[in-house]
């Protein structure tokens, strides 16, 4: 492993999770390698309970991803989606100016602490906007009408407004101290049972009822199951 990427990643307090510091004024190859590296810890782990993303310094021209080939966009864009479909709850501390890669990985996280001067704006290379997968994103979690906004004319979103709009859960006046109590009341749910409720929200507003039944009833199976184990046990205790 990468000096860079091991020095990344460390435990997170009291053994509930891990971190990982996201620089996104470094080289594409860099960040994907990092975010590998904490989802392969977090997975090898049997999903740990938190994974924390850090999230500094976007590109301070807006510029994004640099240039790079299609085939380092794929493999971020990959590194990407691992993270939103980890079996372990996620937190974004997005502080300053979020965009390019901070935005990338905020839009895949389930819980989001922003600093005061938090400021999300998208990716623009010589005026030409670039067309990642942060668009799908937004128009799934902000709507088609809020999005454009952002996409079409490039309006930035500050803290307040994130708070309003849903993208952002808390802004952090003190940002370790939010970050420590997130991690203790998140460090208690189920890693594995809210990959499966993050699931079930990012399918819904693509999926047919018809289709989406299924899952939910195969999930509705699990918690009956696992609403009998607990009746069980308390019948034999």
């Amino acid at each position: 492993m990468n000096e860079h990427v091991t020095r990344d990643v460390a435990e997170f307090i009291d053994g509930l999770g891990l971190i990982l510091t996201v620089d996104g004024t470094r080289p594409l190859d860099e960040l994907t390698a990092a975010v590998t590296s904490v989802c392969a810890r977090a997975e090898a782990d049997g999903g740990r309970n938190v994974v924390v993303l850090r999230l500094r310094s976007a590109p301070p021209d807006r510029s994004w991803p640099g240039r790079v080939r299609i085939g380092e966009v794929n493999r971020w864009e990959r590194a990407v989606r691992r993270v939103e479909r980890l079996a372990a709850v996620t937190v974004a501390v997005p502080e300053g100016v979020c965009g390019g890669p901070a935005l990338d990985l905020l839009l895949t996280t389930d819980f989001r602490i922003a600093s005061p001067d938090f400021r999300l704006l998208l990716p623009v290379n010589d005026e030409h906007f670039w067309p990642g997968m942060a668009v799908h994103r937004l128009v799934g979690q902000l709507g088609a009408a809020q999005a454009r906004r952002l996409v079409l004319w490039g309006h930035e979103i500050t803290a307040d407004q994130a708070v309003s709009l849903g993208l952002v859960n808390e802004i952090g006046h003190d940002l370790e101290e939010a970050l420590r109590a997130a991690v203790v009341m998140l460090g208690r749910l189920s890693g594995a049972e809210v990959a499966i409720r993050r699931s079930l929200i990012l399918e819904a507003s693509a999926t047919p009822y018809e289709e989406a039944i299924g899952s939910h009833l195969a999930a509705c199976d699990r918690e009956l199951r696992r609403l009998a184990r607990d009746e069980e046990s308390a019948t034999w205790s």
